[in-house]
């Protein structure tokens, strides 16, 4: 599976983005979905994941409430909405697909990672 991020650029703090995340060689409803970011000197952190039906999904704590995962099997695409953007989610962020059912926090669990695409939120 080949992972391509789209969506990133520059937003001022309280606003929003949507990235996307279009998959390529197989059918992405073969897999559950991650979102991971990486912020400059941090390790990569779980955002929020799908599982590959869309009916569940689960999001860590510093983005719930503002970031909302979906994902169009027919389209074979993935989307990350987030609002109300603050300064500290700026990083690169990756969508990653592992073969599991349900949705997983675990970065070492994804078998297939995009190349990322960077967000930058200013206050």
């Amino acid at each position: 599976v080949q992972l391509v991020e789209s969506g990133g650029g520059s937003v001022q703090a309280g606003g929003s983005l949507r990235l996307s995340c279009a998959a390529s060689g197989r059918t992405l409803s073969r897999y559950s979905m991650g979102w991971f970011r990486q912020a400059p000197g941090k390790e990569r952190e779980f955002v929020g994941s799908v599982s590959w039906s869309g009916g569940s999904t689960y999001y860590a704590d510093s983005v719930k409430g503002r970031f909302t995962i979906s994902r169009d099997n027919a389209k074979n695409t993935v989307y990350l909405q987030m609002n109300m953007l603050k300064p500290e989610d700026t990083a690169v962020y990756y969508c990653a697909a592992w073969s599991g059912t349900y949705y997983s926090i675990r970065r070492d669990e994804y078998d297939y990672w995009g190349q990322g695409t960077q967000v930058t939120v200013s206050s």
